[in-house]
């Protein structure tokens, strides 16, 4: 009887064990889904055969990022006709959502969380009638308050480095990928050349970046060091590719591709620029997630 007793006290630690590391660990990809509805967000295994949706707020979601604690989702949201984007956040089971950023038709896109989870940065742009269209660099904390221009960035698609400097792309004529510190002092440039350089994203260990650039005729994905160097080009389509971000173990990429319906596919290839294949169907802004929180994870599975 006693060891009937303990066998099943460990099928049991043992399948709670499984069920644990099944939330936790899955949804590894986070990304924007063109539904009948409009733009979604989802969260996603890494072959694309499990996912959850997260947000339909505003029917045109996107530039999703997950916290680093797993608790929270920051993105866009549209709104006067898609005239005016909004940063928001929300839990990762999809309650307690808030609009951050509220001035009107400006276009604020593409959050993403400091190391400790106390900062977002995000790129605005808007028309200017003196000075013409307008690209900088803003940054808040995380529940929307102090919310202020970078002064001396223009540029989108600002990215943090795990010492708390913004890695970006500057405005065009051409693009070219920066880092600089958080008030913008200490601009160092790590691409220097005539064609435009986009969406640059840091590697797990620091040392590498991958980006766009349409160096080649259009759109392909690249790779370089932290410091400009060793630059390689890792797709060849005859499409444009967009919003890279790598693995967590830093091993693959992820991309999205054109696609015949207008919109966008989600592929997977090997940092080695080998083994690439489409995962996500109608999928766009996909970016890889460190880590979920397994307990508000729970709530959002029992949604599938």
């Amino acid at each position: 009887m006693r060891y009937i007793f303990l066998i099943s006290i460990l099928f049991v630690i043992l399948g709670c064990e499984d069920n644990a590391k099944l939330i936790s660990s899955d949804y590894t990809i986070v990304y924007s889904a063109k539904e009948s509805k409009g733009r979604e967000i989802y969260l996603s295994d890494e072959t694309g055969t499990s996912r959850i949706k997260v947000t339909d707020f505003t029917k045109s979601d996107g530039y999703p990022s997950v916290s680093p604690d797993g608790e929270q989702l920051a993105f866009y949201g549209k709104y006067d006709n898609r005239k005016t984007w909004s940063i928001h956040t929300v839990n990762i089971d999809g309650t307690n959502m808030r609009r951050l950023t509220r001035k009107k038709y400006v276009w604020d896109s593409a959050p993403a969380w400091s190391a400790d989870g106390k900062k977002i940065v995000f790129a605005r742009e808007y028309d200017d009638p003196e000075k013409g269209w307008q690209e900088e660099i803003w940054l808040m904390n995380h529940d929307g308050t102090e919310q202020h221009r970078i002064q001396g960035l223009k540029g989108r698609a600002p990215h943090f480095l795990k010492d708390g400097r913004v890695l970006f792309h500057s405005k065009k004529d051409p693009s070219q990928i920066f880092i600089a510190n958080t008030d913008g002092t200490n601009l160092i440039q790590i691409t220097n050349n005539d064609t435009n350089n986009w969406s640059p994203k840091v590697s797990p260990d620091g040392n590498h970046v991958v980006f766009v650039s349409d160096r080649d005729g259009n759109r392909e994905i690249y790779t370089m060091d932290i410091d400009g160097s060793n630059e390689k080009r890792m797709t060849f389509n005859h499409v444009d590719d967009w919003d890279p971000d790598w693995s967590n173990d830093g091993n693959k990429l992820i991309f999205s591709s054109d696609n015949s319906d207008g919109f966008s596919d989600i592929y997977q290839i090997n940092k080695d620029g080998t083994g690439i294949k489409k995962i996500i169907n109608n999928g766009i802004q996909a970016s890889t997630v460190r880590k979920l929180n397994k307990f508000s994870l729970e709530k959002l599975d029992d949604r599938k």
